[in-house]
């Protein structure tokens, strides 16, 4: 996975990159199709802002952004709602899927053991 992070506004040191890398690769870590990820971080007088954008494969785009006063708490919340609606994207993948294998199944197939009537 392949993990960017962007200031605007701000010049970005080391401490907040590595604590918003090391977030990203152990919360996404059970993803492991997320292509990349890249975090925009902005701050605009008191509010520290975190964007944070996921990228899979067939187009999916995933974004999540939350504001505080602290850049990590902003970093923190924000890779947390991007956790969210990665299951919530992933769980409706699944089911589509299945709903897909079950429709490919011949509803006349008989299961083994089944007599016929």
């Amino acid at each position: 996975m392949q993990i960017t992070v962007t200031g605007r506004h701000m010049e970005v040191t080391d401490a907040i990159r590595g604590h918003a890398e090391e977030k990203i690769t152990r919360e996404l870590s059970e993803f492991p199709r997320v292509q990349s990820v890249h975090v925009i971080l902005d701050i605009e007088k008191y509010r520290h802002i975190a964007e944070v954008v996921a990228q899979a494969p067939h187009h999916i785009r995933i974004e999540a952004k939350e504001e505080s006063d602290d850049m990590y708490v902003s970093i923190d919340r924000a890779v947390e709602k991007l956790e969210k609606q990665l299951h919530k994207v992933w769980g409706k993948l699944q089911d589509i899927k299945s709903r897909e294998r079950l429709a490919d199944v011949e509803p006349n197939v008989q299961a083994p053991g089944e007599q016929a009537p």
